[in-house]
């Protein structure tokens, strides 16, 4: 399931510009800061309000169980 939020323009630029920073394009920076924010972000929380177990096995939320 492939879901491509529109950012606007002040999340958008602030995307390539950490993008710029890190010397990638948007679309791995995007996935660099998923990766820290689910290092951050109470997983138990996440799990709990989660609407679909569909995918657990696969969930990056799963590795910090």
């Amino acid at each position: 399931m492939a879901y491509t939020p529109e950012l606007n323009n002040f999340y958008s630029t602030t995307l390539r510009r950490i993008a710029w920073a890190l010397d990638e394009p948007m679309t791995e920076t995007i996935r660099r800061v998923i990766d820290h924010v689910v290092g951050q972000v109470n997983h138990r929380l996440v799990c709990e309000k989660c609407r679909d177990d569909s995918r657990c096995e696969f969930c990056a939320f799963q590795y910090f169980k």
